[in-house]
């Protein structure tokens, strides 16, 4: 992958995360091209990343080896047709769209077109992203591990069924927003007990980071690194008892939920 032409159609956040965690991963900033209509965009891309974006999709998709679509699902039938002509079986498509199946953009390419689909998320920008991906009907083996490669200079990355990825994008795709959530909420009751708020919001970012990591690196299941911290009549009983009474995992798995059913619903439009 390091050797080949990287080109990104779109230049958005995720894009950026991307291409971050890639440069960081030493990736050549040489290989990597971007199509990006917005000037404004295009320039403070160049300014921070070394590299000369581009404003025509075509330009991008004709010159690169590997096409990377981080635009929003809802531009498909403007954007596909402008790479479509310059894509052909040497060429290796990795969508980031949310929602949108493999068999839906091999739709737009001709002949039997090579496509994996990927669900990244914003923490690869600092090198702890978590993604799922899946091959289409003509992916070839090597195409997953290429993208499952370029995934994990960034992050870790899990290869799924693609009955699957909806679930993905509702879990990691959208979970960060619910972690930040939660750091807020901890830290805000932390204040509401008399915490300074640089004091409160370092101490939980720094719980939740150090809790995610306990789950890695032990191999334990959650609910048996809850229990330890559980002494009986203990301070951290009674905090669980009341995120029960809150009905707190219910609406984390109801969020999760909600976000794989929009991420069926756009792939439907």
């Amino acid at each position: 992958m390091r050797e080949r032409k990287i080109g990104f159609i779109g230049g958005g956040n995720m894009a950026e995360a991307l291409i971050r965690g890639m440069l960081a991963a030493s990736f050549s900033a040489e290989r990597i091209w971007v199509a990006e209509p917005r000037a404004e965009r295009r320039e403070w891309l160049d300014e921070h990343y070394g590299f000369a974006a581009r404003a025509e999709n075509g330009e991008v998709a004709r010159a690169c080896d590997v096409l990377i679509l981080s635009i929003k699902p809802q531009m498909i039938n403007t954007v596909m047709p402008e790479i479509s002509e310059y894509f052909d079986d040497k060429k290796l498509l990795i969508s980031i769209l949310a929602g949108v199946s493999t068999q839906t953009l091999e739709s737009f390419l001709p002949g039997a077109p090579r496509v994996v689909r990927v669900m990244p998320n914003t923490p690869a920008l600092v090198g702890e992203g978590a993604a799922g991906l899946c091959g289409g009907r003509h992916a070839r083996e090597g195409d997953l591990t290429a993208a499952q490669q370029l995934l994990e200079s960034v992050g870790v990355a899990r290869v799924v069924t693609e009955k699957e990825m909806d679930a993905v994008t509702g879990l990691s795709g959208s979970g960060p927003a619910y972690v930040y959530t939660l750091i807020e909420a901890l830290a805000d009751g932390a204040v509401r007990q008399g915490l300074a708020r640089d004091d409160a919001l370092a101490l939980a970012s720094q719980t939740v980071l150090g809790a995610a990591r306990m789950v890695l690196e032990t191999g334990e299941h959650p609910a048996v690194l809850r229990d330890r911290v559980c002494s009986p009549g203990g301070t951290t009983i009674a905090g669980v008892a009341a995120l029960e009474e809150g009905n707190f995992r219910a609406t984390l798995m109801n969020a999760v939920g909600q976000a794989t059913q929009r991420s069926q619903e756009l792939g439907n439009n």
